[in-house]
């Protein structure tokens, strides 16, 4: 079972996406600080990170930042939720490395099939 890692600071967004991933087939843990997260992706080993950008300690592109500074947690897929206007950040933060960016509200429809790729992309790596 593929794990996700989500990190947001809203509660209520926090939940609503664990059960549908759950929902999914996915094991989820979840995270509402920078801090937190970077613990947990060290910790757990996520396959793929779901991350909010307007986090309380720091924003969402310091955890990137670090994400892709760690060997191990590197090559991680970064898909970005926040309710920051797209056509504001969605640049930054695909050039940071996030693989996709989703300016809420979004669709789950469209969020779980951008998971799905970013994970199936993943699969069909080749080791060096």
């Amino acid at each position: 079972m593929k794990k996700i890692l989500i990190v947001d600071d809203d509660t209520d967004l926090l939940l609503a996406l664990r059960i549908r991933l759950q929902s999914g087939g996915y094991a989820t843990l979840l995270a509402s600080s920078a801090s937190v997260a970077i613990e947990k992706a060290l910790q757990e080993k996520p396959d793929l990170i779901l991350l909010d950008i307007g986090l309380p300690d720091e924003n969402g592109f310091v955890v990137l930042e670090s994400l892709k500074q760690d060997d191990d947690l590197a090559a991680i897929p970064v898909i970005v939720v926040s309710a920051r206007p797209s056509h504001v950040y969605k640049d930054a933060a695909l050039m940071a490395g996030a693989k996709a960016y989703f300016e809420k509200p979004f669709s789950n429809e469209a969020l779980l099939h951008a998971i799905h790729r970013a994970l199936t992309k993943q699969l069909h790596k080749v080791p060096c």
